[in-house]
């Protein structure tokens, strides 16, 4: 199997059903070089022993997921999410130091949705500051680089009330540009008319922390969690977006995350496979700046 891009890496919930020691053994074996872990699956070995699996896969680290849930009000369900991504931070960085020259230590945070019974956006997204603000001394000295995703806003009440790129940059920009930045998934954000400018505008502020894609498709599926396609089967134009990643400075992996019960059923060597296929297509073209 020859070498797939140098810049893919394969976020693990792409092939969601395999084990660590499988997810790492056929991301490698597609000659794809980087992965990106999940917690849950690195929590099945324990912290150490993942990162000594990751350590022997001579595979590159590009990112860990997820932290966040952020938007409760003060009180005790609010100090145990801040606690757990204070652990986060904690395997992000043991994770990125086993990784592969090239790892980067970055914690994608999904900030969480409408608490039950409100209706208060606004208040709840000052909720996710407020969060931020308490965890980004911790991880500045892990050395550990938190990533704001905003999702689609049919997320916007029951997973992440940070919408938009511009939205999740207005929250970053409180803090240093080296701890606090954003993810940019082509999933969430290529419907925005202002797409390319807000990612131009988060190079500008050298707040990309990490580039992830996958295509959109319709219709949707009933959970709409898992409409995610292979890279070029549906119909997000990849270059503008990419190219303004490119155009930035950005130099790391770029990821492929799918969310797909087809995909997740197919032998997790060939879903390999098929993306680095898609991601040369439909991604690669546009990686050079």
């Amino acid at each position: 199997m020859s070498a797939a891009d140098p810049r893919l890496s394969i976020n693990q919930a792409t092939i969601k059903y395999a084990d660590l020691a499988t997810a790492l053994r056929v991301t490698a074996e597609a000659g794809v070089g980087a992965i990106g872990l999940w917690r849950e699956p690195v929590a099945e070995v324990g912290l150490a022993q993942a990162a000594r699996m990751l350590n022997d896969s001579g595979l590159r680290f590009s990112s860990h997921c997820r932290g966040g849930f952020f938007t409760l009000p003060e009180g005790p369900e609010r100090r145990a999410s801040i606690d757990n991504n204070r652990a986060a931070i904690e395997e992000t960085a043991t994770l990125a130091a086993a990784g592969a020259p090239g790892s980067t230590p970055v914690l994608v945070l999904v900030s969480g949705g409408l608490p039950e019974g409100s209706r208060d956006l606004a208040g709840a997204r000052e909720r996710v500051r407020d969060a931020i603000g308490e965890l980004a001394p911790e991880a500045a000295a892990a050395g550990v680089e938190l990533a704001i995703e905003p999702l689609h806003p049919m997320y916007a009440s029951d997973r992440c009330v940070v919408s938009t790129l511009g939205q999740a940059l207005d929250i970053a920009a409180d803090f240093d540009a080296g701890v606090v930045g954003a993810a940019v998934d082509t999933f969430h954000i290529w419907w925005d008319p202002d797409v390319v400018a807000q990612v131009e505008r988060a190079g500008r502020e050298g707040r990309i922390s990490t580039y992830q894609v996958c295509d959109w498709a319709t219709p949707l599926p009933a959970d709409v969690l898992l409409g995610r396609h292979y890279p070029g089967d549906g119909v997000i134009d990849f270059g503008p977006i990419t190219r303004a990643v490119i155009a930035s400075g950005y130099d790391r992996d770029v990821e492929v995350e799918i969310f797909n019960e087809q995909i997740w059923a197919t032998d997790p060597l060939e879903a390999v496979r098929r993306t680095a296929a898609g991601f040369a297509a439909a991604v690669s073209p546009h990686l050079t700046a």
